[in-house]
């Protein structure tokens, strides 16, 4: 595949949407695959564009008929990535960015193995349960279960490629952006290029 499939992953609250809404803004050619959820909808969200939202029957059947690269119960709702947003890709399109959690991550690395996987790290859980409660979206008990959940996502941090830690949104940033800009330059997404240079000899 020449085009890059960049995966991004974070426990609730670390900033995840922020710096990936950043990276689509400032690199064009790299597009959004729009998950599938069941879980409502936010204040400013739009559906389609952050979230295709269906009812959990819709999101059965999807599952029955294969249209999920992978899909997995968070936080109480199911999310997933359907096959489309890799197989039919955007017209121009020069990477597909995946913001999902870490069991699609595992998902999408196994089925496409060239795939880049970075994790976002929260500079302490202190902080983590502070930007949480912020949003002020979620009840105490969602805030402890998110909690919970997040310190078993960060234990499985060794099943990704890089780990950016986001203790400041422009440190944060230029630190993806570069593994971003790094991974398009691999070897595997430029072979075109270089076989073109021989073919013309200009």
């Amino acid at each position: 595949m020449s085009f890059l499939l960049l995966v991004i992953s974070s426990p609730s609250g670390a900033g995840k949407t922020t710096l990936c809404r950043r990276l689509l803004r400032e690199l064009p050619s790299l597009r959004f695959s729009v998950s599938t959820t069941t879980r409502p909808i936010r204040p400013g969200e739009v559906d389609g564009v952050d979230y295709r939202f269906v009812t959990h029957d819709r999101f059965r059947e999807m599952i029955e008929a294969g249209a999920f690269i992978e899909w997995a119960h968070v936080h109480g709702h199911l999310y997933g990535t359907a096959r489309d947003q890799v197989e039919s890709p955007p017209a121009g399109a020069g990477g597909i960015l995946f913001d999902v959690d870490v069991q699609g991550a595992a998902r999408i690395k196994s089925t496409y193995p060239e795939a880049t996987t970075v994790f976002l790290l929260p500079p302490s859980m202190r902080e983590l349960e502070r930007r949480i409660r912020t949003r002020g979206t979620e009840s105490d008990e969602q805030v402890a279960l998110r909690l919970a959940n997040a310190r078993g996502e960060i234990a499985r941090f060794e099943e990704f490629e890089y780990l950016v830690v986001n203790d400041d949104l422009e440190r944060g940033y230029d630190r993806l952006r570069s593994i971003v800009v790094a991974a398009g330059c691999r070897t595997r997404h430029l072979r075109d290029v270089a076989r073109g240079l021989l073919g013309t000899g200009e």
